[in-house]
Protein backbone atom coordinates (compact mmCIF):
# COMPACT_ATOMS: atom_id res chain seq x y z
CA UNK A 1 0.00 0.00 0.00
CA UNK A 2 1.36 3.41 -0.92
CA UNK A 3 2.44 5.56 2.00
CA UNK A 4 0.31 8.42 0.72
CA UNK A 5 -2.81 6.43 1.67
CA UNK A 6 -2.05 7.03 5.35
CA UNK A 7 -2.17 10.38 7.09
CA UNK A 8 0.16 11.52 9.84
CA UNK A 9 -2.57 10.56 12.33
CA UNK A 10 -1.90 6.87 11.68
CA UNK A 11 0.00 5.60 14.73
CA UNK A 12 0.01 1.82 15.11
CA UNK A 13 0.46 0.43 18.62
CA UNK A 14 -0.29 -3.33 18.62
CA UNK A 15 0.08 -4.03 22.34
CA UNK A 16 -2.30 -6.88 23.00
CA UNK A 17 -0.27 -9.39 20.98
CA UNK A 18 2.54 -9.18 23.55
CA UNK A 19 0.30 -10.97 26.09
CA UNK A 20 0.71 -14.19 24.08
CA UNK A 21 -1.24 -17.40 23.71
CA UNK A 22 -2.76 -17.36 27.18
CA UNK A 23 -5.05 -14.58 25.97
CA UNK A 24 -5.60 -15.14 22.24
CA UNK A 25 -5.08 -17.38 19.22
CA UNK A 26 -3.68 -16.33 15.82
CA UNK A 27 -6.32 -16.92 13.12
CA UNK A 28 -7.02 -16.17 9.48
CA UNK A 29 -10.01 -14.39 8.02
CA UNK A 30 -12.46 -16.31 5.87
CA UNK A 31 -11.97 -16.16 2.11
CA UNK A 32 -15.24 -14.54 1.12
CA UNK A 33 -16.70 -15.08 -2.37
CA UNK A 34 -17.52 -11.37 -2.72
CA UNK A 35 -16.49 -8.12 -1.04
CA UNK A 36 -18.94 -5.28 -1.66
CA UNK A 37 -18.31 -2.15 0.37
CA UNK A 38 -21.59 -1.03 1.93
CA UNK A 39 -20.41 1.41 4.60
CA UNK A 40 -17.21 3.14 5.60
CA UNK A 41 -17.00 5.57 8.49
CA UNK A 42 -14.65 8.25 7.23
CA UNK A 43 -15.20 10.46 10.28
CA UNK A 44 -13.99 7.66 12.54
CA UNK A 45 -11.24 6.73 10.07
CA UNK A 46 -9.88 10.27 10.21
CA UNK A 47 -9.24 9.91 13.94
CA UNK A 48 -6.80 7.05 13.26
CA UNK A 49 -5.29 8.21 9.97
CA UNK A 50 -7.13 5.85 7.62
CA UNK A 51 -9.58 8.20 5.91
CA UNK A 52 -7.42 8.54 2.78
CA UNK A 53 -7.61 4.86 1.90
CA UNK A 54 -9.07 4.23 -1.53
CA UNK A 55 -12.08 1.92 -1.65
CA UNK A 56 -9.85 -0.78 -3.12
CA UNK A 57 -7.38 -0.47 -0.25
CA UNK A 58 -10.26 -0.34 2.21
CA UNK A 59 -11.55 -3.66 0.86
CA UNK A 60 -8.07 -5.20 1.07
CA UNK A 61 -7.84 -4.33 4.76
CA UNK A 62 -11.46 -4.61 5.90
CA UNK A 63 -12.79 -7.23 3.49
CA UNK A 64 -9.68 -9.40 2.97
CA UNK A 65 -7.94 -8.33 6.19
CA UNK A 66 -4.45 -7.78 4.87
CA UNK A 67 -2.44 -6.38 7.81
CA UNK A 68 -2.16 -2.65 8.22
CA UNK A 69 1.41 -1.28 8.06
CA UNK A 70 3.46 -1.91 11.22
CA UNK A 71 0.45 -3.37 12.97
CA UNK A 72 -0.52 -6.89 14.02
CA UNK A 73 0.84 -9.40 11.49
CA UNK A 74 -2.02 -11.82 12.20
CA UNK A 75 -5.56 -11.39 13.53
CA UNK A 76 -6.04 -12.59 17.12
CA UNK A 77 -9.15 -14.39 18.37
CA UNK A 78 -9.40 -13.33 21.99
CA UNK A 79 -9.95 -15.85 24.79
CA UNK A 80 -12.54 -15.19 27.48
CA UNK A 81 -15.33 -16.77 29.51
CA UNK A 82 -18.47 -15.18 30.89
CA UNK A 83 -21.80 -15.37 32.61
CA UNK A 84 -24.66 -15.51 30.11
CA UNK A 85 -27.95 -14.67 31.78
CA UNK A 86 -26.13 -15.42 35.06
CA UNK A 87 -25.06 -18.93 33.96
CA UNK A 88 -21.31 -19.40 33.72
CA UNK A 89 -20.05 -20.47 30.29
CA UNK A 90 -16.41 -21.64 30.01
CA UNK A 91 -16.71 -22.28 26.26
CA UNK A 92 -16.71 -18.71 25.00
CA UNK A 93 -14.14 -16.67 23.10
CA UNK A 94 -14.08 -14.83 19.78
CA UNK A 95 -16.09 -17.29 17.71
CA UNK A 96 -16.77 -15.06 14.71
CA UNK A 97 -14.44 -12.16 15.16
CA UNK A 98 -10.90 -11.14 15.97
CA UNK A 99 -8.70 -8.24 16.99
CA UNK A 100 -7.29 -6.94 13.71
CA UNK A 101 -5.21 -3.90 14.67
CA UNK A 102 -4.53 -1.36 17.43
CA UNK A 103 -3.93 2.34 16.90
CA UNK A 104 -3.73 5.62 18.76
CA UNK A 105 -6.58 8.10 18.41
CA UNK A 106 -5.73 11.58 17.20
CA UNK A 107 -6.45 14.24 19.79
CA UNK A 108 -6.98 11.94 22.77
CA UNK A 109 -4.07 9.48 22.38
CA UNK A 110 -6.42 6.69 23.45
CA UNK A 111 -5.48 3.19 22.41
CA UNK A 112 -8.18 1.91 20.06
CA UNK A 113 -8.96 -1.51 18.60
CA UNK A 114 -10.09 -2.41 15.13
CA UNK A 115 -11.97 -5.66 15.63
CA UNK A 116 -14.36 -7.69 13.56
CA UNK A 117 -17.67 -9.50 13.64
CA UNK A 118 -18.43 -12.12 11.01
CA UNK A 119 -14.86 -12.65 9.82
CA UNK A 120 -14.93 -16.45 9.88
CA UNK A 121 -14.44 -19.43 12.15
CA UNK A 122 -11.92 -19.52 14.99
CA UNK A 123 -11.00 -22.12 17.63
CA UNK A 124 -13.88 -20.67 19.68
CA UNK A 125 -16.63 -20.95 17.04
CA UNK A 126 -18.02 -24.15 18.55
CA UNK A 127 -20.79 -25.18 16.09
CA UNK A 128 -21.11 -21.71 14.58
CA UNK A 129 -20.21 -20.72 11.04
CA UNK A 130 -18.31 -17.60 12.13
CA UNK A 131 -20.45 -15.38 9.92
CA UNK A 132 -22.60 -12.29 10.43
CA UNK A 133 -25.85 -11.51 8.66
CA UNK A 134 -25.99 -8.34 6.63
CA UNK A 135 -29.00 -7.31 8.69
CA UNK A 136 -26.99 -7.76 11.89
CA UNK A 137 -24.28 -5.51 10.51
CA UNK A 138 -26.80 -2.86 9.48
CA UNK A 139 -28.39 -2.95 12.94
CA UNK A 140 -25.02 -2.45 14.64
CA UNK A 141 -24.30 0.59 12.47
CA UNK A 142 -27.63 2.12 13.47
CA UNK A 143 -27.27 1.34 17.19
CA UNK A 144 -23.74 2.70 17.46
CA UNK A 145 -24.55 5.82 15.43
CA UNK A 146 -27.62 6.65 17.50
CA UNK A 147 -25.89 6.05 20.83
CA UNK A 148 -22.99 8.25 19.80
CA UNK A 149 -25.44 10.99 18.82
CA UNK A 150 -27.03 10.75 22.28
CA UNK A 151 -23.71 11.06 24.09
CA UNK A 152 -23.15 7.43 25.09
CA UNK A 153 -19.65 5.91 25.19
CA UNK A 154 -19.85 3.43 22.33
CA UNK A 155 -17.80 1.58 19.79
CA UNK A 156 -18.15 3.02 16.31
CA UNK A 157 -19.17 0.95 13.31
CA UNK A 158 -16.13 1.42 11.07
CA UNK A 159 -16.82 -0.71 8.01
CA UNK A 160 -19.43 -3.05 6.58
CA UNK A 161 -18.58 -5.29 3.65
CA UNK A 162 -21.14 -7.63 2.12
CA UNK A 163 -19.55 -11.02 1.55
CA UNK A 164 -21.81 -12.90 -0.85
CA UNK A 165 -22.78 -15.95 1.22
CA UNK A 166 -26.25 -17.29 1.99
CA UNK A 167 -26.71 -17.85 5.72
CA UNK A 168 -29.30 -19.81 7.63
CA UNK A 169 -30.51 -18.28 10.88
CA UNK A 170 -33.33 -19.26 13.19
CA UNK A 171 -34.31 -15.67 14.00
CA UNK A 172 -34.29 -14.30 10.43
CA UNK A 173 -36.00 -15.39 7.21
CA UNK A 174 -33.38 -17.61 5.57
CA UNK A 175 -31.31 -17.82 3.51
CA UNK A 176 -30.16 -14.33 4.36
CA UNK A 177 -27.25 -12.21 3.16
CA UNK A 178 -23.84 -12.15 4.87
CA UNK A 179 -21.39 -9.42 5.83
CA UNK A 180 -18.28 -8.68 7.84
CA UNK A 181 -18.31 -5.73 10.22
CA UNK A 182 -15.30 -3.90 11.60
CA UNK A 183 -15.72 -1.73 14.67
CA UNK A 184 -13.43 0.88 16.22
CA UNK A 185 -13.53 0.51 19.98
CA UNK A 186 -11.70 1.53 23.12
CA UNK A 187 -10.59 -1.95 24.27
CA UNK A 188 -12.02 -5.46 23.94
CA UNK A 189 -10.75 -6.53 27.39
CA UNK A 190 -13.93 -8.01 28.79
CA UNK A 191 -14.90 -8.79 32.35
CA UNK A 192 -14.93 -12.34 30.98
CA UNK A 193 -11.25 -12.02 30.03
CA UNK A 194 -10.50 -11.90 33.76
CA UNK A 195 -13.05 -14.61 34.49
CA UNK A 196 -11.24 -17.07 32.24
CA UNK A 197 -8.00 -16.72 34.17
CA UNK A 198 -9.82 -16.98 37.49
CA UNK A 199 -11.55 -20.14 36.27
CA UNK A 200 -8.15 -21.73 35.61
CA UNK A 201 -6.83 -20.39 38.94
CA UNK A 202 -4.14 -18.25 37.33
CA UNK A 203 -3.57 -15.26 39.62
CA UNK A 204 -0.28 -14.71 37.81
CA UNK A 205 -2.12 -14.09 34.53
CA UNK A 206 -4.74 -11.92 36.24
CA UNK A 207 -1.83 -9.81 37.48
CA UNK A 208 -0.44 -9.61 33.95
CA UNK A 209 -3.87 -8.54 32.69
CA UNK A 210 -4.29 -5.88 35.40
CA UNK A 211 -0.92 -4.42 34.47
CA UNK A 212 -1.85 -4.44 30.78
CA UNK A 213 -5.16 -2.65 31.41
CA UNK A 214 -3.55 -0.02 33.63
CA UNK A 215 -0.65 0.66 31.30
CA UNK A 216 -2.70 0.61 28.08
CA UNK A 217 -5.97 2.23 29.17
CA UNK A 218 -5.49 3.88 32.56
CA UNK A 219 -1.86 5.06 32.50
CA UNK A 220 -2.59 7.72 35.13
CA UNK A 221 -2.94 4.80 37.58
CA UNK A 222 0.50 3.40 36.84
CA UNK A 223 1.90 4.50 40.21
CA UNK A 224 -1.12 3.38 42.23
CA UNK A 225 0.04 1.32 45.23
CA UNK A 226 -2.86 -1.11 44.70
CA UNK A 227 -3.34 -1.57 40.97
CA UNK A 228 -6.20 -4.11 41.13
CA UNK A 229 -8.35 -1.80 43.27
CA UNK A 230 -7.39 1.26 41.25
CA UNK A 231 -8.35 -0.54 38.04
CA UNK A 232 -11.67 -1.68 39.53
CA UNK A 233 -12.47 1.86 40.68
CA UNK A 234 -11.75 3.20 37.19
CA UNK A 235 -13.89 0.49 35.59
CA UNK A 236 -16.74 1.18 38.03
CA UNK A 237 -16.66 4.90 37.21
CA UNK A 238 -16.60 4.22 33.47
CA UNK A 239 -19.37 1.60 33.73
CA UNK A 240 -21.55 3.95 35.81
CA UNK A 241 -21.20 6.64 33.16
CA UNK A 242 -22.04 4.16 30.40
CA UNK A 243 -25.12 2.93 32.27
CA UNK A 244 -26.30 6.49 32.94
CA UNK A 245 -25.98 7.33 29.25
CA UNK A 246 -27.95 4.22 28.27
CA UNK A 247 -30.70 5.16 30.70
CA UNK A 248 -30.86 8.77 29.56
CA UNK A 249 -31.03 7.59 25.94
CA UNK A 250 -33.80 5.10 26.71
CA UNK A 251 -31.54 2.33 25.41
CA UNK A 252 -31.96 -1.35 26.22
CA UNK A 253 -28.84 -3.37 25.47
CA UNK A 254 -30.58 -6.73 25.68
CA UNK A 255 -27.71 -9.06 26.65
CA UNK A 256 -25.77 -7.64 29.59
CA UNK A 257 -23.59 -10.71 30.00
CA UNK A 258 -20.11 -10.37 31.48
CA UNK A 259 -18.53 -11.13 28.10
CA UNK A 260 -20.30 -8.03 26.74
CA UNK A 261 -18.80 -5.67 29.34
CA UNK A 262 -15.35 -4.13 28.80
CA UNK A 263 -13.08 -2.57 31.40
CA UNK A 264 -13.08 0.82 29.67
CA UNK A 265 -16.85 1.27 30.01
CA UNK A 266 -17.88 1.37 26.36
CA UNK A 267 -20.80 -0.49 24.83
CA UNK A 268 -20.18 -2.70 21.83
CA UNK A 269 -21.39 -5.81 20.01
CA UNK A 270 -25.04 -4.87 19.55
CA UNK A 271 -27.42 -7.78 19.23
CA UNK A 272 -31.14 -7.57 20.15
CA UNK A 273 -30.97 -3.91 21.23
CA UNK A 274 -33.94 -1.55 21.33
CA UNK A 275 -34.60 2.09 22.10
CA UNK A 276 -37.67 2.67 24.25
CA UNK A 277 -40.75 3.84 22.37
CA UNK A 278 -41.93 5.29 25.71
CA UNK A 279 -41.02 4.94 29.36
CA UNK A 280 -41.39 1.31 30.46
CA UNK A 281 -39.10 -0.19 33.12
CA UNK A 282 -40.18 -3.71 32.09
CA UNK A 283 -39.32 -3.29 28.41
CA UNK A 284 -36.99 -6.04 27.13
CA UNK A 285 -34.96 -6.07 23.94
CA UNK A 286 -34.23 -9.78 23.60
CA UNK A 287 -37.14 -12.04 22.67
CA UNK A 288 -35.43 -14.82 24.66
CA UNK A 289 -35.21 -12.76 27.89
CA UNK A 290 -38.34 -14.39 29.27
CA UNK A 291 -37.68 -13.34 32.89
CA UNK A 292 -36.90 -9.72 32.05
CA UNK A 293 -33.44 -10.07 33.58
CA UNK A 294 -32.05 -7.35 31.30
CA UNK A 295 -35.14 -5.17 31.03
CA UNK A 296 -34.68 -1.40 30.88
CA UNK A 297 -35.36 -0.86 34.58
CA UNK A 298 -33.08 -3.72 35.69
CA UNK A 299 -30.01 -2.57 33.77
CA UNK A 300 -28.46 -0.90 36.86
CA UNK A 301 -28.85 -4.15 38.81
CA UNK A 302 -27.30 -6.11 35.92
CA UNK A 303 -24.35 -3.76 35.65
CA UNK A 304 -23.62 -3.99 39.37
CA UNK A 305 -23.87 -7.79 39.29
CA UNK A 306 -21.36 -7.89 36.45
CA UNK A 307 -18.98 -5.62 38.34
CA UNK A 308 -19.23 -7.98 41.31
CA UNK A 309 -18.02 -10.82 39.09
CA UNK A 310 -15.05 -8.76 37.95
CA UNK A 311 -14.22 -7.86 41.55
CA UNK A 312 -14.37 -11.53 42.53
CA UNK A 313 -11.66 -12.29 39.95
CA UNK A 314 -9.50 -9.47 41.29
CA UNK A 315 -9.60 -10.89 44.82
CA UNK A 316 -7.02 -13.42 43.58
CA UNK A 317 -4.48 -10.60 43.29
CA UNK A 318 -5.90 -7.74 45.36
CA UNK A 319 -7.12 -6.82 48.81
CA UNK A 320 -10.67 -8.05 49.33
CA UNK A 321 -11.69 -5.29 51.73
CA UNK A 322 -10.50 -2.52 49.40
CA UNK A 323 -12.16 -4.17 46.40
CA UNK A 324 -15.43 -4.40 48.33
CA UNK A 325 -15.16 -0.73 49.28
CA UNK A 326 -14.71 0.11 45.61
CA UNK A 327 -17.83 -1.88 44.71
CA UNK A 328 -19.79 -0.04 47.36
CA UNK A 329 -19.07 3.18 45.51
CA UNK A 330 -21.01 2.11 42.43
CA UNK A 331 -24.42 3.42 43.54
CA UNK A 332 -23.14 6.92 44.24
CA UNK A 333 -21.13 6.94 41.01
CA UNK A 334 -24.20 5.90 39.02
CA UNK A 335 -26.50 8.46 40.64
CA UNK A 336 -23.99 11.24 39.96
CA UNK A 337 -23.53 10.10 36.37
CA UNK A 338 -27.28 9.80 35.79
CA UNK A 339 -27.86 13.31 37.12
CA UNK A 340 -25.24 14.67 34.72
CA UNK A 341 -26.61 12.64 31.82
CA UNK A 342 -30.20 13.85 32.25
CA UNK A 343 -29.11 17.48 32.61
CA UNK A 344 -27.02 17.05 29.49
CA UNK A 345 -29.94 15.60 27.58
CA UNK A 346 -32.11 18.49 28.69
CA UNK A 347 -29.41 20.94 27.65
CA UNK A 348 -29.30 22.83 30.96
CA UNK A 349 -26.62 23.83 33.44
CA UNK A 350 -26.35 22.30 36.87
CA UNK A 351 -27.70 24.39 39.75
CA UNK A 352 -26.96 22.48 42.93
CA UNK A 353 -27.13 18.78 43.83
CA UNK A 354 -30.52 18.85 45.55
CA UNK A 355 -32.22 20.88 42.84
CA UNK A 356 -30.64 18.73 40.15
CA UNK A 357 -32.00 15.57 41.77
CA UNK A 358 -35.48 17.12 41.95
CA UNK A 359 -35.34 17.99 38.26
CA UNK A 360 -34.18 14.52 37.28
CA UNK A 361 -36.94 12.93 39.37
CA UNK A 362 -39.51 15.30 37.85
CA UNK A 363 -38.35 14.36 34.35
CA UNK A 364 -38.73 10.64 35.04
CA UNK A 365 -42.15 11.17 36.62
CA UNK A 366 -43.26 13.16 33.57
CA UNK A 367 -42.03 10.41 31.26
CA UNK A 368 -43.83 7.78 33.34
CA UNK A 369 -47.08 9.70 33.56
CA UNK A 370 -47.12 10.80 29.94
CA UNK A 371 -48.49 7.42 28.98
CA UNK A 372 -49.08 6.35 25.39
CA UNK A 373 -49.03 9.95 24.20
CA UNK A 374 -45.39 10.62 25.06
CA UNK A 375 -42.50 8.90 23.35
CA UNK A 376 -39.09 8.94 25.03
CA UNK A 377 -37.00 10.80 22.50
CA UNK A 378 -39.48 13.59 21.64
CA UNK A 379 -39.68 14.54 25.32
CA UNK A 380 -35.96 15.38 25.47
CA UNK A 381 -36.04 16.97 22.03
CA UNK A 382 -38.94 19.26 22.90
CA UNK A 383 -37.40 20.50 26.14
CA UNK A 384 -33.76 20.69 25.06
CA UNK A 385 -32.43 24.00 26.35
CA UNK A 386 -34.98 24.14 29.15
CA UNK A 387 -36.99 27.36 29.44
CA UNK A 388 -35.44 28.57 26.17
CA UNK A 389 -37.47 25.89 24.35
CA UNK A 390 -40.82 26.61 26.01
CA UNK A 391 -42.21 28.31 22.93
CA UNK A 392 -41.03 25.50 20.71
CA UNK A 393 -42.42 22.77 22.99
CA UNK A 394 -45.73 24.51 23.66
CA UNK A 395 -46.21 25.18 19.96
CA UNK A 396 -45.31 21.67 18.90
CA UNK A 397 -47.22 18.42 18.35
CA UNK A 398 -47.25 17.52 22.08
CA UNK A 399 -48.39 20.92 23.35
CA UNK A 400 -51.72 19.69 24.72
CA UNK A 401 -49.97 17.03 26.78
CA UNK A 402 -47.50 19.54 28.18
CA UNK A 403 -50.36 21.76 29.38
CA UNK A 404 -51.74 19.05 31.65
CA UNK A 405 -51.25 18.85 35.40
CA UNK A 406 -48.89 15.91 34.85
CA UNK A 407 -46.22 18.25 33.50
CA UNK A 408 -46.73 21.17 35.85
CA UNK A 409 -44.06 20.06 38.36
CA UNK A 410 -41.56 19.28 35.63
CA UNK A 411 -42.05 22.63 33.86
CA UNK A 412 -41.81 24.48 37.16
CA UNK A 413 -38.52 22.79 38.01
CA UNK A 414 -37.12 23.27 34.51
CA UNK A 415 -37.96 26.98 34.48
CA UNK A 416 -35.34 27.65 37.17
CA UNK A 417 -32.49 26.27 35.01
CA UNK A 418 -30.27 28.15 32.61
CA UNK A 419 -29.72 26.67 29.17
CA UNK A 420 -26.27 25.26 28.47
CA UNK A 421 -24.87 26.60 25.19
CA UNK A 422 -28.25 27.97 24.02
CA UNK A 423 -26.75 28.76 20.61
CA UNK A 424 -27.29 25.08 19.80
CA UNK A 425 -31.02 25.77 19.49
CA UNK A 426 -30.35 27.74 16.31
CA UNK A 427 -29.35 24.54 14.54
CA UNK A 428 -31.77 23.47 11.78
CA UNK A 429 -32.37 20.21 13.65
CA UNK A 430 -34.34 22.14 16.27
CA UNK A 431 -36.51 23.82 13.67
CA UNK A 432 -38.11 20.47 12.89
CA UNK A 433 -41.29 19.33 14.68
CA UNK A 434 -39.93 15.86 15.43
CA UNK A 435 -36.57 14.47 16.55
CA UNK A 436 -34.55 11.69 15.01
CA UNK A 437 -35.61 8.45 16.66
CA UNK A 438 -34.54 4.82 16.35
CA UNK A 439 -37.60 2.66 16.83
CA UNK A 440 -37.68 -0.93 15.69
CA UNK A 441 -40.36 -0.34 13.06
CA UNK A 442 -38.07 2.03 11.17
CA UNK A 443 -35.13 -0.37 11.43
CA UNK A 444 -37.24 -3.13 9.90
CA UNK A 445 -38.49 -0.81 7.17
CA UNK A 446 -34.92 0.15 6.22
CA UNK A 447 -33.95 -3.50 6.05
CA UNK A 448 -37.01 -4.37 3.95
CA UNK A 449 -35.92 -1.88 1.28
CA UNK A 450 -32.49 -3.50 1.14
CA UNK A 451 -33.98 -6.99 0.89
CA UNK A 452 -36.64 -6.12 -1.67
CA UNK A 453 -34.75 -3.78 -4.01
CA UNK A 454 -31.19 -3.46 -2.70
CA UNK A 455 -32.03 0.16 -1.95
CA UNK A 456 -29.45 1.53 0.48
CA UNK A 457 -30.28 5.20 -0.02
CA UNK A 458 -32.83 5.39 2.85
CA UNK A 459 -30.28 3.88 5.26
CA UNK A 460 -27.61 6.37 4.23
CA UNK A 461 -30.15 9.20 4.54
CA UNK A 462 -31.03 7.98 8.04
CA UNK A 463 -27.36 7.98 9.01
CA UNK A 464 -27.00 11.52 7.66
CA UNK A 465 -29.91 12.64 9.84
CA UNK A 466 -28.42 10.95 12.89
CA UNK A 467 -25.12 12.71 12.19
CA UNK A 468 -26.97 16.03 11.97
CA UNK A 469 -28.57 15.31 15.35
CA UNK A 470 -25.19 14.39 16.85
CA UNK A 471 -23.73 17.68 15.69
CA UNK A 472 -26.73 19.69 16.89
CA UNK A 473 -26.93 18.14 20.36
CA UNK A 474 -23.13 18.12 20.83
CA UNK A 475 -23.49 15.80 23.81
CA UNK A 476 -20.62 14.11 25.56
CA UNK A 477 -17.94 16.45 24.19
CA UNK A 478 -18.37 19.74 26.07
CA UNK A 479 -20.34 18.71 29.11
CA UNK A 480 -18.82 21.17 31.53
CA UNK A 481 -20.55 21.10 34.91
CA UNK A 482 -22.80 18.24 33.85
CA UNK A 483 -19.96 15.81 33.23
CA UNK A 484 -19.67 12.89 35.57
CA UNK A 485 -16.13 11.87 36.46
Amino acid sequence: MAAMSLSSAYRPDPRFQALGRDFSDPVEAADFPRTILRFRNDRAAATVGLEALSDDDWIRHFGRFEPLPDNQPLPLAMRYHGHQFRVYNPDLGDGRGFLFAQLREQGTDRLLDLATKGSGQTPWSRAGDGRLTLKGGMREILAASMLEALGAPTSRAFSLVETGEALTRGDEPSPTRSAVLTRLSHSHIRFGTFQRQAYFDRPDLIGVLVDHVVEAYYPHLADAPDRPTAMLEATIAASAKLLARWMSAGFVHGVLNTDNMVVTGESFDYGPWRFLPRNDPNFVAAYFDHQGLYSFGRQPEAMFWNLQQLAACLTLVGDQARLLAALNGFSDAYRLALRGAILDRLGVKSRDPDADVELVNAAFRALAEGGEGLRWEPFFFDWFGGEASTGRAMGGPRADLYRTETFEAFRRQLASYEPDRPERLADPVFQRPEPEEMLIEEVEALWALIVESDDWAPLYAKLDRIEAARSAYALGSQLGKNAAP
